[in-house]
């Protein structure tokens, strides 16, 4: 910015230091949100707006608000199940399903697939299963903590901040929930949340 301000850049980069300038500054105002969000979630007690929500139905709602992403990368995203009924906060609940569909989409390949699946297995079970890019073994355990990136190159060409599924755990503890990782390298992954 200082550069083009001095008259610095030639008239033919202004166009590519505007679009970098707008890109830093949407992954900075991303970062601030999610710092903002988990601190949040670090500080509210949410229990007692928890009600009765049906989780197809919340589930089916964000994937059709998230399909123009996933045809952007020309990924299939399905969404099906039974009918389960659970206690929780409808926002909390929307963010949870959004963060775990944005990611298999995002680190999802070229005519990719992502199936979010809600059953019924001694309590209601939301799965979100895709067959893009996978978790390495050896970082499986970190990929929940706060500013952990599996990839970073790619998380920055995305917009990823390293902390959408720290605010998933987050979530899922609130709900008294149990989350499990299921992934292989080049193989694709699947997170399984059990309320």
């Amino acid at each position: 910015a200082e550069l083009i301000e001095n008259k610095m850049v030639p008239a033919n980069q202004e166009v590519y230091f505007a679009k970098q300038i707008r890109e830093n500054a949407n992954r900075l105002l991303n970062l601030i949100n999610d710092i903002i969000r988990l601190s949040e979630l670090d500080h509210t007690k949410i229990h007692s707006d928890f009600v009765s929500l049906h989780l197809l139905e919340e589930a089916k709602e964000v994937c059709s608000t998230l399909q123009i992403n996933a045809q952007k990368k020309n990924v299939s995203l399905v969404c099906y199940g039974s009918d389960e009924v659970i206690l929780s906060n409808k926002e909390l609940l929307k963010e949870l399903i959004s963060n775990l569909v944005q990611n298999a989409i995002q680190y999802n390949n070229e005519n990719g697939k992502v199936v979010v699946h809600i059953y019924n297995e001694n309590g209601a079970v939301l799965s979100v299963k895709d067959n893009g890019i996978g978790i390495p073994k050896n970082v499986q355990n970190r990929v929940f903590e706060r500013f952990y990136r599996v990839d970073k190159s790619r998380s920055r060409q995305t917009g990823g901040t390293g902390l959408g599924l720290a605010i998933v755990k987050h979530i899922v503890e609130i709900h008294d929930a149990h989350i499990e990782l299921i992934s292989e390298e080049g193989k694709g992954c699947e997170i399984i949340v059990r309320f």
